[in-house]
């Protein structure tokens, strides 16, 4: 029977203890030198076994943790204090609350959340991650305008999504929200990608003078705040020289503005925004290149709504119109109306502050003849000096009037009737080229008088050269009265009116082949036209 009183370890081999001991120069066997040991307490002895507990739970036992050797300075082992932990009846420990003292750092967990670990139950990782995949969705609407709109275009919504919007910026440096608006991403179409293109280069312009005023657009032609408009918006129709000039961009800055200089012929205007850097100027396009049935998109501020975009198509190209203006000179270019001509039913689309015509306009005496593309997209009151664009979002005409339906008065002039107008990018460019290097822009002069070709003066469609001015151009090219004029520099020419607006499109001293007709026969030469004088 084993005496559970006595210690459990085993008896000492004597041979190991003989191992252990030396021998002198005597011949005799000395024990080795141990180094002094700390003292250590003594084992607890094990108490003796008990009577099981009266209810049917057995106890639980407690058991002594194994010792671990601690290095010393003599390097020999001391044993570690014991640490005690509850176990259940098979001698497993049971996890209690004080089993442990460690706590799980957040941070590692963080870590792996926020590289993308797997298996990571942190629910700040996961509204990370849930943040993520909503930017991954918002970031793909915006590249997909940006694969319609351009590169550079594509690239700024890109900057903007990545931007940190937890630090301020300057308000010159700000961005304010954009007049474009995509709800849907999946439904994006061609004018929403040519909106987003070219609204940020459309801006709305008010006009004051004392409590007259009014409003048009304007397009940016650099980065450092040319813009280009009509003048009728700046002189606020002729009304008035010195205005005030406020305008304000897609992003909703505010600027002022000075006048660079007008060009009443053309009905174009160059201003100059105050401070202004960064802006994001318009792309020109080839006018030049224009079908009928291109779609077209118009940009600019009717009634004062800003931003406002609508579309429709080129509905014809090769078009004259006469506006009433009271900024335009008297022109040695005569155009003789014929009897029974009715009143202008063409008009200036710009709205003075009570939503009406300018007075400008109403009382005018003199008129010019301009080149136009007409479009059916809406363009009314206040889209004056806006843009017209074709589908790759570049600039194709400078909007600047609309027709009127059953009215012989601006003052009662309708809305868009599906009848507008722009000014050629490529006249408007030459134009706003000169004003930005001159301040002024030059224009060509045939040096003749003109009236529209009838039945009862020739058999051809036509203007009919009245009389043809001493020393003028056409007379030098040859042309004498009654010559009926066909084509001017490949545009065919109708009438009067046609004849006039082309040759304004050249600068001074610009060539051009012209064709006409005398007594049925049909010739065609080259002109060097003068320099019309205000």
């Amino acid at each position: 029977m084993t005496d559970n009183n006595k210690d459990s370890g085993t008896t000492p081999d004597p041979a190991d203890d003989a191992a252990a001991f030396a021998v002198n120069e005597s011949g005799e066997a000395t024990p080795p030198t141990v180094p002094p040991v700390p003292p250590t307490e003594a084992p607890a002895a094990p108490s003796a076994p008990t009577a099981p507990p009266t209810n049917s739970e057995p106890a639980v036992p407690v058991v002594t943790a194994p010792t671990q050797p601690a290095a010393t300075e003599t390097g020999y082992p001391v044993a570690n204090p014991t640490s005690t932990y509850p176990t259940d009846a098979f001698g497993r420990p049971v996890e209690t609350a004080t089993a442990s003292a460690y706590a799980p750092s957040v941070a590692p967990q963080d870590y792996a959340t926020a590289n993308s670990y797997p298996g990571q139950p942190f629910t700040a990782g996961k509204t990370k991650e849930s943040a993520r995949r909503k930017g991954s969705v918002a970031l793909i609407a915006a590249l997909a305008i940006g694969a319609l709109v351009g590169g550079s275009s594509g690239a700024g919504i890109t900057a903007l999504m990545m931007s940190n919007q937890s630090n301020g910026v300057r308000v010159s440096e700000a961005s304010g929200p954009s007049n474009v608006v995509v709800n849907d991403s999946t439904s994006v179409n061609q004018i929403t990608a040519v909106a987003a293109k070219a609204s940020p280069s459309v801006v709305t312009i008010d006009v004051a003078n004392g409590s007259s005023g009014g409003t048009g657009s304007g397009v940016i032609l650099t980065e450092d705040g040319y813009v280009l408009t009509n003048t009728h918006v700046v002189t606020l129709d002729g009304a008035a020289s010195d205005v005030t000039i406020e305008v304000k961009s897609n992003d909703g800055k505010l600027y002022t503005a000075t006048l660079v200089g007008t060009d009443p012929i053309s009905d174009l205007a160059v201003i100059k925004l105050t401070d202004a850097s960064g802006l994001t100027p318009i792309t020109w396009g080839d006018s030049s290149e224009l079908n009928v049935g291109d779609s077209a998109i118009a940009i600019g501020a009717p009634l004062g709504l800003s931003g406002t975009v609508t579309d429709g198509i080129v509905s014809a190209l090769n078009r004259s119109i006469t506006v009433a203006s009271s900024a335009a000179p008297s022109s040695p270019d005569q155009t003789v109306p014929d009897e029974g001509d009715s009143q202008n039913p063409f008009f200036f689309d710009f709205p003075n502050q009570n939503g009406e015509q300018s007075q400008g306009s109403q009382g005018a005496t003199a008129s010019i003849s301009l080149p136009v593309i007409q479009t059916d997209a809406a363009i009314n009151p206040g889209n004056s000096g806006g843009a017209l664009l074709n589908d790759a979002g570049e600039l194709i005409g400078i909007n600047v009037a609309i027709a009127s339906a059953g009215s012989t008065t601006a003052s009662s002039a309708a809305g868009s009737i599906g009848v507008g107008f722009s000014i050629p990018s490529n006249f408007a460019q030459r134009i706003s080229d000169e004003i930005i290097a001159n301040g002024t822009a030059t224009h060509g002069l045939l040096g003749a008088s003109v009236r529209d070709a009838s039945s009862s003066t020739s058999s051809t469609v036509g203007a009919l050269i009245v009389e043809a001015s001493s020393g003028g151009a056409a007379e030098q090219a040859g042309l004498q009265a009654d010559d009926v004029i066909t084509n001017f520099n490949g545009v065919p020419i109708t009438d009067a009116i046609d004849l006039t607006a082309q040759v304004r499109v050249l600068p001074a001293g610009g060539t051009a082949d012209l064709t006409y007709v005398r007594d049925g026969k049909s010739f065609t030469v080259s002109v060097t036209v003068g320099e019309l004088t205000s």
